[in-house]
């Protein structure tokens, strides 16, 4: 069986990735390209430019290069659609795929959408038109993760107690990968209620869309594991950065640690300590937490599952679980108390914030 896939938001391959850009269209279509029963048919971006360079890139050709994602849809008729334009754009053309009647399945790009209306929406409608959606929470497929859940389900540290994690640049752009993982380890339990604070003093936009400066939350599921959350303070040790670690798991016989900041060490990706042990054993895995190659694992096994009819694990309702947290804590923030879930807004608050002169970030400085 081949699927004919289509690239929405090519966007430019930069020279130096960092948070204005990471190419991730070019990510996205090399997958495409190791997958044999994909088929890289066409592409769209507003600027003709930038959808010539990665059609010239992956070999499309000229008649599969659209600046109107909606011309491509109906000239091109993809079975997939990749779409890796920026988070507030990603409801609108979704939806526009899924109702296109021609998609089967859109793999998106994450954080799902700058309002939590909009993601629910994204996920009502592809339900609703049975086109399977998938967000690019990649690092799922870390051998570190997946050896970690082992581990956790064989008892090596006993039952479940608490998550931890620390992302580095906010909350809702990384720290989506970060909520995710503490569902993915707790079995996508859903949440109880979020309680948390933010500081938003210097402005943070990340593509196009307001992340805070540092961030702290914490939350309980509904089997009775709670969470704690933070953001800002940059990687490594750091008296801003409290949890020190990209996940921390904390049962009732151990802890397991993933990406830990070690002073003065070397850290290992996985560490444990659990019954019996003095002190923190390495686990060695294949592979650390930050790797290309899991977005062709995330990618091959969303074609899997399109073909067998299956649910993927980056289905839209795991990704609205973790997107639901996000959403909560900036609610939480704006309300000064504790949040109770299911979530009842449609906007952003942390945008609302600052539209209303709550919050009143300033610009960061240029550099001379």
């Amino acid at each position: 069986m081949s699927h004919r896939v289509a690239v929405i938001g090519t966007g430019t391959e930069p020279d130096d990735p960092d948070e204005n850009g990471y190419a991730m269209a070019y990510h996205h279509a090399t997958a495409y390209e190791n997958h044999p029963e994909c088929d890289l048919v066409a592409c769209a971006d507003i600027v003709r430019k930038n959808a010539e360079a990665f059609a010239d890139e992956f070999d499309i050709a000229d008649e599969g290069v659209f600046t109107s994602y909606e011309e491509m849809l109906e000239a091109v008729e993809p079975d997939i659609v990749s779409l890796c334009v920026p988070p507030a754009v990603h409801d609108s053309i979704a939806i526009d795929c899924a109702r296109s009647g021609v998609v089967e399945a859109i793999h998106c790009e994450k954080p799902m959408a700058d309002s939590y209306g909009g993601a629910r929406m994204m996920a009502q409608e592809a339900s609703r038109h049975d086109v399977q959606l998938t967000f690019n929470h990649q690092r799922r497929y870390s051998d570190a993760v997946r050896t970690a859940k082992e581990l956790l389900d064989d008892g090596a540290i006993g039952d479940l107690e608490r998550i931890e994690f620390a992302a580095p640049v906010g909350i809702f752009d990384y720290g989506s990968h970060s909520f995710d993982l503490c569902n993915y380890f707790n079995d996508e339990v859903t949440a109880e209620w979020a309680l948390g604070q933010i500081e938003y003093s210097e402005e943070n936009i990340l593509f196009g869309t307001h992340n805070e400066n540092q961030a702290v939350v914490l939350w309980e599921y509904e089997n009775g594991v709670t969470g704690l959350g933070t953001s800002g303070g940059g990687e490594g040790p750091s008296p801003t950065n409290a949890v020190n670690c990209h996940h921390r798991l904390i049962g009732t016989r151990g802890t397991m640690e993933l990406d830990p900041s070690v002073d003065g060490e070397e850290s290992p990706t996985l560490r444990v300590r659990g019954p019996g042990d003095d002190d923190w054993r390495t686990v060695e895995t294949e592979d650390g937490m930050h790797s290309w190659e899991f977005i062709d694992r995330a990618i091959a096994d969303n074609v899997r599952c399109l073909e067998a009819g299956e649910e993927p694990e980056l289905g839209a309702e795991n990704a609205l679980n973790a997107t639901e947290l996000i959403f909560a804590t900036w609610e939480s923030a704006r309300k000064r108390g504790r949040v109770d879930l299911p979530l009842n807004i449609d906007g952003n608050p942390l945008t609302e914030m600052v539209e209303s002169g709550e919050l009143s970030p300033v610009a960061p400085a240029e550099d001379e």
